[in-house]
């Protein structure tokens, strides 16, 4: 019997033999074969998604971040996943069945997308499934924390024509998409069969993440801003409306609001109306507003001063074919009273006196007709033309406001000029550490002697006497100027809709803040722009003020004294 076991042992020795001459065959010669074949069951190229940079406001609050969310993929060309699979994870992923079927089952895509942009506690239960050749990755979705109060200067992004990465759509996202958006990485990693990362083989490119933005915003002033605006553009039933606030130490756009708005964390449903950076976009026919730079050309010219004498009488005056008519005959007025009155006629007659391209190169210099170049998209240069300024009807429109227009944004550009003491400064939505009292790049453009005589004008505006008392700040001087432009309908001016405006600067004595409201067709109550617009200034400047702790000029109360 012996030599049965002979046989067992020669036998098991050949089997030993035989599989390693297959060992060692399949160890050279297939060796290429063979780990190709499992690279291409386990070692995976992993996408590192590069975190878009943070828009901060000035102050570091943020405004725009990329938090991180998960999304649920499959490699249809190496895996099935059966039909209950399926459906367990329909249910999970709240996808209908159907689509699902119909992306797991197209055998020549090798990576699809079940869900995208899942919250961690939808991530987790697909990963509970236990599905096999269902695959969870971290993505980044945009989050804005001061939703629709900065909506309109932060803008929006989404993924791009590709659906992998963050694109800017709208606002600062899109403008300064390419400093914002970072470059993805990549790695090689191995996998097991349940799509868990093992092991990382190989970095092949890292990510490069996004550069952050530090805005000029004041997230403190914007919401002020946005809260009292809204306010008026509701309680007035009215159809739009702008707010730009500006610093008037250095051209920082410190907050620019619109009505209507839209939530930027909710799905893009929203229409080209409340995306519509109006402020910026948004042009219109200035009115009044731009009375006190006729009267800067005035005292430019050295034959007026704020106390010369026009007379006004009878209250109104033919120019060619046109009737420009005050309320009432207010017979004869300084100059500083025409502007307090806004009085049509004396405005008219004081331009009408002047060189033919005084107002016009006037408005000129203060930057209307050109572009700001804020770094916000969309800008609108507006309509501004000397090409009949030989005709006295131009000339004498022109001077009260009309035959021009304007954005907001241009409108308070024009204003800072004044409130500089004549220095035309750039405008900038981007903050600097380093804020010099004027930002290189201002150009001087009216004397200081003229600017701060046409804001000392302007102070009676604000006065129980001028057309805008409700803009006075108590505790600070106030210079404005308040305007309301008919709109232009299919049948020319319409004289039931309106544009509201007010543009003024506070204090005077030491200009902060230059400030322009905007509101557009009131239909409910007064449709002035010192009724409707005035009052929305002086809350939102007054709190603003405050905010910032500049001083006012009460004097404090002596103890134990009356009140």
């Amino acid at each position: 019997m012996r030599w049965r076991h002979y046989v067992v042992a020669a036998g098991f020795c050949a089997l030993v033999l035989v599989l390693a001459g297959r060992v060692a065959f399949l160890g050279v010669e297939e060796r290429g074969f063979l780990k190709s074949q499992g690279d291409m069951r386990a070692v995976r190229s992993e996408t590192l998604r590069a975190q878009r940079g943070v828009v901060k406001d000035r102050w570091g609050e943020p405004l725009a971040i990329s938090t991180p969310v998960y999304s649920a993929w499959s490699d249809p060309s190496l895996n099935r996943v059966s039909d209950a699979d399926i459906l367990r994870l329909s249910e999970v992923l709240e996808v209908p069945r159907a689509r699902l079927a119909a992306k797991l089952g197209d055998a020549s895509r090798q990576h699809v997308f079940l869900r995208r942009r899942m919250s961690l506690a939808v991530a987790e239960r697909v990963r509970n499934l236990g599905i096999e050749g269902v695959y969870l990755s971290t993505e980044y979705r945009r989050f804005y924390p001061a939703g629709e109060t900065a909506a309109h200067v932060v803008g929006i992004s989404g993924l791009d024509e590709g659906g992998v990465d963050e694109k800017g759509l709208e606002g600062i996202e899109r403008a300064y998409d390419e400093r914002l958006h970072g470059r993805t990485g990549k790695k090689k990693v191995i996998r097991d069969r349940n799509g868990r990362n093992i092991s990382d083989l190989e970095y092949v490119a890292a990510p490069r993440y996004g550069e952050d933005l530090q805005l000029s915003l004041d997230l403190r002033l914007q919401f002020v801003a946005y809260r009292e605006l809204k306010s008026a553009v509701e309680g007035h039933g009215a159809k739009s409306g702008s707010l730009v606030m500006l610093d008037a130490r250095n051209g920082d756009i410190l907050a620019l609001v619109n009505q209507p708005s839209y939530n930027p964390n909710e799905p893009l449903r929203t229409t080209y109306e409340k995306l519509r950076n109006r402020a910026v976009t948004d042009v219109y026919e200035p009115g009044s507003t731009i009375k006190p730079f006729a009267v800067l050309a005035a005292l430019e010219s050295g034959d007026f001063h704020p106390e010369t004498v026009i007379d006004t009488s009878p209250g109104y005056l033919w120019v060619g074919e046109k009737l420009i008519e005050d309320p009432l005959n207010r017979g004869e007025l300084t100059l500083t009273q025409a502007l307090q009155k806004s009085s049509q006629v004396a405005i008219v007659k004081t331009a009408l006196a002047l060189e033919e391209r005084s107002v016009f190169d006037v408005l000129t210099r203060a930057g209307v007709g050109r572009y700001v170049g804020s770094g916000l998209p969309g800008e609108a240069a507006g309509y501004f033309s000397d090409a009949r300024l030989k005709s006295e009807l131009v000339r004498a429109t022109l001077a009260y406001g009309y035959g021009l227009s304007l954005s907001p944004l241009q409108l308070a550009r024009a204003y800072l000029t004044l409130a500089t003491g004549g220095t035309r400064l750039p405008l900038s939505i981007l903050y600097s550490e380093r804020q010099p009292q004027y930002k290189p790049g201002g150009e001087k453009v009216f004397s200081t002697r003229n600017a701060v005589s046409v804001l000392e004008m302007m102070e009676a505006v604000t006065t129980e006497e001028g057309t805008a008392p409700k803009a006075s700040i108590p505790g600070y001087r106030v210079a404005g100027k308040t305007g309301t432009a008919r709109v232009v309908g299919s049948g020319g001016y319409d004289d039931e809709r309106h544009v509201a405006l007010f543009a003024g600067v506070v204090p005077i004595d030491d200009p902060r803040l230059v400030v322009v409201v905007v509101v557009n067709e009131p239909s409910e109550g007064l449709s002035g722009g010192g009724a409707v617009a005035a009052p929305v200034f002086a809350r939102v400047a007054e709190r603003s003020l405050r905010l910032m702790g500049v001083p006012s000029r009460r004097q404090p109360m002596v103890a134990g004294g009356g009140s």
